[in-house]
């Protein structure tokens, strides 16, 4: 059994999408990013950062304690090396795939991100913040069509954790979309896999989950996530 501490956030869902697939048994455990439960202290036992989504797998492969993993690309690497599914068993196919999966843990991750962030959630608008991060991720969208083109998939024709890692964060921002049309091959691939029912189901857990998913953050769910160096609950 995998225990799942999740919030429906492109990293979150990057990890329901991988359970989904794999139809492994997983429960979720919700952590309320906006209510400061990233910072009790049960929860970075298994988080130290005080980041979710993280896991614990009940019944790892040694004989040993139930096994936490945090960080989403070292989630996703783990359910695929303890499944051998969605990571090529050939070298060259594996190293393509770790890759791109580091190239959205690196790179596409955290300037959509910050896009998001300015655009959406920053108390003041800052021009050249918006024009920075923009760009950038206009950047990491061309690199992403280029790659896709002559390819059903990030790593080749079959789809692996390096999709499941980017595909989340694709335009996500409903209040501060992208312009996507200079990029047909994203396009193309982002709708091949929202068609997944997999996807369809990974995706319908975010208003169970979270009711207000989607909905404007209060400033007090603003203070938690973003105003303070330290923001446990007091």
């Amino acid at each position: 059994m995998i225990d799942l501490y999740y919030w429906p956030t492109p990293n979150g869902h990057k990890i329901t999408l991988f359970l989904e697939e794999a139809g492994l048994p997983y429960r979720i455990h919700p952590v309320d990013i906006g209510a400061g439960a990233q910072f009790e202290p049960d929860f970075l036992a298994i988080s130290p950062n005080n980041k979710m989504p993280a896991i614990v797998d009940t019944e790892p492969a040694d004989p040993g304690a139930p096994l936490s993993v945090f960080e989403s690309g070292a989630i996703l690497l783990y359910l695929a090396e303890k499944t051998g599914r969605f990571l090529p068993a050939d070298p060259r196919g594996r190293i393509t795939t770790l890759e791109w999966l580091f190239w959205q843990m690196a790179g596409l991750g955290p300037m959509t991100g910050q896009y998001g962030h300015f655009n959406v959630y920053a108390p003041e608008k800052i021009p050249y913040a918006i024009e920075r991060y923009t760009r950038e991720v206009r950047r990491l969208l061309g690199v992403l069509d280029a790659r896709l083109a002559g390819r059903a998939f990030i790593a080749g024709d079959d789809y692996s954790i390096a999709d499941m890692a980017a595909y989340p964060w694709i335009d996500a921002y409903d209040s501060a979309p992208l312009d996507m049309a200079p990029f047909p091959e994203v396009r193309r691939w982002h709708a091949a896999i929202a068609a997944r029912p997999a996807t369809q189901r990974a995706y319908a857990l975010a208003k169970q989950v979270n009711p207000d998913a989607g909905k404007p953050m209060s400033d007090a769910q603003k203070a938690v996530l973003f105003g303070q160096d330290d923001a446990r609950p007091t």
